[in-house]
């Protein structure tokens, strides 16, 4: 077992990062440990981690399985540039040659080999089976899992066969890892994967820095985009549609309109489409208009802007397609153009479908509907869906950002949970919607419906309204979905206590999608977070001039929050740089004396004084005490240490510590808030302090939970958040 030294000793030289984000760190002590994982984490949350990390120390080699042939290249190449080893990393898949295969199996029997991408495809092949037979393999990991579920978004029946050849080439402890999955789906892997009793890791569905937006399809979408393209100069960005034809028509319209954009679909020569991908990556493009063949596990950081002109066929295929955007923590605009024709489209489509097929796809179609048409809180209802609560409306999505007219719903909920009783549980939401409206549908006569005391009992009411009673029913916890058995409603032990003791119950009319929406442009804020905007667009240069010439994008050489935090401390020597965020030895080494050259030629010229430089003269005019405990921050000696030192209370020290960083000096007590608090809980106090109106300790503690944390916890993050956000 790795101790949380050891491990960070490993993450910092390996890939240049101070800190595991999240459950990263738990996640790749488990598989040290050799036990079985699954991991539910969203795109961005840091997946590739979790299993790249624990290959690089353990011993033999890993066996990655995955199911896009540019995913591993992407993450291939991105490895290579980690290490000064180029065989570190391969892949094997049908686009390598005889010869390119014989290198590869030879460098992974010589042992230079930690990770080996393969295509389920390639697994399969008897001489891949009998050449990984005869390896020492550490552990399996299993990339994209939700394509194993009928229920995932993105069923690949190959995925299937995984675990009989594990068996066959050999065991060893399997890592399972998704950035989308319903229960349902989640258990479907499990099963499947034969690990029903690994250990399980789910992250928060919450992309707080994405901003979700549907806007009404209008005959004039092509000019609407266009209009938001313009409006978002010089920012990557992708377009998804549903069919090949319209990704071709769309790319076409808007390269005539002297737009930089290029289709990608899978019908394209795969030449052609490689080079298309490569070009975005590369930022020779701003924008790809593709289909959603495109983009699963591309890591480009900074696609600002995410844009559906179709909607698409479930919602974890929507949740997956926005989770492109701002990866790398910063702006991210999801806009979906929503028309009811589109959706039906599609369920004419699955017509001459086997029946079973047909229901998921239809329920999966509804949940589609529902999201687009409701003005529930968006990031409320998605994260609802993937079985997470948010307390409070997000506060910055369409819905939460225009004001919305409650009307109370009291009586049509108690209608409602009365249907659902009176017909035993075993109907979903449109029976029940027509069992109240008195329609008298076929199924309706059959079950004799139009005999129950609630036949008919809203028919003056909107269909519409009582899906939204329904829903938002749901969202409260009143109700619940049997997704298993396509979308079944029944009564949670909430919802039956309700219907004994009714309370007002206010809720939000569906949306029509009749007008215009506004301009999301307006309601989010891009920009920076350097504080020498020109110097950052000077390193951006220097990035994309070395880009072209190494042919790999720019962010394997230096992602955005890397040069920004350049941008804001003039990092001039390589001791120096190594500390800046993501960079790490390696890629100092390899990629910063360029940047180095051009960030003293920059301070010199604008005659700057360095943060480096300002700190040890401020210090100085500090009292002995403040200055020795800076000192004895900067070699990262315990908090509780110091102040036995010092003779002071824990409380005492922070009251110092505090004043120091009040007074515009910037330090560092994440060794020790790592040490005592858990990454979750440090994120959270952080997040509070990063909307809140004041920093004042109390209301703190109030919005955050007495119980929770202690006043010396939220203390001593507030310190963090100081330091880095004020200084």
């Amino acid at each position: 077992m790795a101790t949380h030294s050891e491990l960070s000793i490993h993450l910092k030289k390996n890939f240049g990062f101070d800190g595991f984000k999240g459950n990263q760190e738990a996640i790749i002590q488990n598989v040290l440990d050799g036990n079985d994982t699954f991991v539910l984490m969203p795109t961005g949350g840091g997946k590739s981690l979790c299993y790249q990390l624990p290959s690089l120390i353990m011993e033999g080699t890993a066996i990655v399985i995955s199911p896009l042939i540019a995913l591993m290249k992407n993450q291939v190449d991105a490895m290579r540039n980690f290490s000064e080893e180029d065989g570190i990393a391969h892949f094997i898949n049908s686009s390598l040659s005889k010869p390119a295969i014989e290198q590869v199996k030879s460098d992974i029997l010589s042992g230079k080999t930690k990770l080996l991408y393969v295509a389920p495809e390639s697994l399969t092949k008897e001489d891949n089976i009998e050449f990984l037979k005869n390896l020492k393999i550490s552990f399996y990991a299993v990339d994209e899992a939700h394509c194993i579920s009928e229920w995932g978004h993105d069923f690949r029946p190959e995925y299937r066969r995984i675990r009989p050849i594990i068996n066959e080439i050999g065991s060893a402890p399997v890592i399972a890892l998704t950035a989308t999955a319903t229960p349902k789906v989640q258990h479907d892997i499990q099963k499947n994967l034969g690990m029903l009793n690994a250990k399980v890791f789910k992250s928060s569905f919450n992309r707080p820095n994405l901003y979700y937006e549907v806007r009404t399809k209008s005959n004039e979408v092509d000019k609407d985009i266009i209009k938001y393209i313009r409006s978002q100069a010089g920012k990557s960005g992708i377009i998804y549609c549903l069919s090949r034809k319209k990704v071709e028509e769309l790319a076409e319209t808007l390269s005539m309109n002297g737009i930089s954009c290029l289709p990608y679909h899978a019908g394209m020569d795969s030449a052609v489409r490689s080079e298309n991908q490569d070009k975005f990556l590369m930022e020779k493009v701003d924008i790809i208009v593709a289909t959603i063949a495109f983009g699963m596990g591309i890591d480009k950081p900074d696609v600002r802007y995410v844009l559906h002109y179709d909607m698409p066929k479930s919602l974890e295929g929507y949740y997956q397609e926005t989770g492109r955007g701002g990866r790398d923590g910063g702006e991210g605009q999801c806009i979906a153009f929503y028309a009811y024709k589109d959706l039906d489209k599609l369920r004419k489509f699955m017509q001459g479908k086997p029946v079973a097929e047909q229901e998921i796809g239809n329920q999966l179609l509804l949940e589609t509907q529902a999201y687009a048409e409701s003005t529930v809180c968006r990031r409320k209802l998605l994260l609802h869906y993937f079985g997470e609560e948010l307390e409070n409306d997000c506060g910055c999505c369409d819905n939460c950002m225009k004001p919305r007219k409650f009307i109370e719903g009291q009586e049509l909920l108690s209608l409602v949970l009365e249907t659902i009783l009176a017909v035993r549980e075993k109907f979903k939401a449109e029976h029940i919607v027509d069992i109240l409206k008195g329609n008298e549908t076929a199924d309706i006569k059959s079950y004799q419906h139009d005999e129950l005391d609630s036949f008919a009992s809203a028919s003056d009411e909107d269909d519409k309204l009582l899906h939204a009673v329904i829903r938002q029913a749901m969202i409260a916890g009143f109700i619940t979905k049997d997704i298993e058995n396509y979308g079944l409603l029944k009564l949670t032990s909430s919802g039956k206590s309700y219907m004994k003791k009714p309370t007002a119950f206010p809720i939000v009319k569906d949306s029509e999608f009749e007008e215009e929406e506004e301009d999301a442009s307006a309601k989010s804020t891009g920009g920076t977070c350097a504080a020498d905007d020109v110097l950052f667009s000077i390193l951006k240069d220097l990035r994309k001039k070395l880009s072209k010439k190494l042919e790999v994008p720019p962010f394997v050489i230096f992602q955005d929050p890397s040069l920004e935090a350049m941008a804001t401390s003039y990092p001039i020597s390589m001791d120096e740089l190594q500390n800046i965020p993501g960079v790490g030895a390696g890629k100092a080494k390899r990629y910063g004396e360029e940047f180095l050259k051009l960030i003293k030629e920059h301070v010199k010229e604008n005659e700057i004084i360095r943060p480096e430089d300002l700190r040890v003269r401020t210090v100085a005019n500090k009292s002995k005490l403040k200055v020795s405990i800076i000192q004895s921050i900067d070699r990262k000696i315990a908090l509780d240490d110091i102040a036995m030192a010092k003779g002071l209370e824990i409380g005492e020290l922070l009251d110092e510590i505090e004043a120091i960083v009040y007074s515009g000096t910037k330090i560092n007590i994440d060794y020790f808030l790592h040490e005592i608090m858990d990454s979750d809980h440090i994120d959270e106090i952080f997040e509070y302090f990063n909307s809140a109106e004041t920093d004042k300790i109390e209301p703190a503690l109030k919005e955050l939970g007495e119980d929770d944390y202690s006043e010396i916890e939220v203390r001593m993050v507030r310190i963090k958040f100081l330091s880095e956000i004020g200084n």
